[in-house]
């Protein structure tokens, strides 16, 4: 294992969507120096509206939708997922190495940071809350296959599950498996079946009936 769902669990209702300690004081200082006009809220949301938009996880969708798509590319990204990533135009800001890890029908890839909350912003944007909370970074290591039921997600007994955990020099992009049914799927219609969850390896990618026309 290295060092360091498909649903999208952005709400709440799963053991890892609560906030932690350390969250919740992060919420509160936020709202305590808002209301004496030492931050401004607008600017914040302001950031969070950039990382949202410009750094999320479409541009590790866009990734692997070309990975599926153009067998050299996925290649080079497995080879070499710095330099496929940086050619999309999505380069880190931390200085880390990115390392992509493809899901096979023989094998599962989960990605976890142990540590802290290690994380690829530039493909997959700012980590969700249950990414960072201890009941996730623990049991991901200790029982992989209890964390994929907690998401729903039900694997066949004899695929192996590898879970990679992150640091802050080498961070995970998971490259999920292609749903069957896609050969004719334009790059841009790929992208749209590949979640935040799917390339962190808490989730598979979407199915094309399970997006709206």
């Amino acid at each position: 294992m290295g060092h360091d769902h498909d649903h999208d669990h952005d709400g709440e209702g799963t053991a890892y969507s609560s906030l932690s300690p350390m969250d919740a004081r992060v919420r509160a200082l936020e709202t305590l120096l808002t209301e004496r006009g030492l931050v401004d809220r607008a600017a914040l949301d302001a950031v969070v509206e950039r990382y949202e938009k410009e750094v999320g996880p479409h541009n590790g969708a866009q990734v692997v939708a070309k990975a599926w798509a153009e067998p050299d590319y996925r290649r080079w990204l497995l080879e070499d997922a710095d330099a496929a990533i940086a050619s999309l135009g999505h380069v880190g800001r931390q200085g880390e190495h990115m390392v992509a890890v493809e899901n096979t029908p023989e094998r599962h890839n989960m990605v976890v940071c142990t540590l802290c909350s290690c994380y690829p912003w530039p493909v997959l944007g700012l980590p969700p809350v249950w990414y960072k909370s201890p009941a996730y970074r623990s049991k991901a290591v200790i029982d992989p296959r209890g964390v994929l039921a907690d998401f729903g997600v039900t694997l066949p007994q004899d695929m192996q599950i590898k879970v990679w955990d992150s640091t802050a020099e080498v961070r995970y992009l998971v490259v999920p498996m292609r749903p069957e049914g896609t050969e004719g799927l334009s790059q841009e219609q790929l992208t749209a079946l590949v979640t935040r969850d799917s390339m962190i390896g808490t989730g598979l990618a979407r199915a094309p009936h399970e997006v709206s026309a």
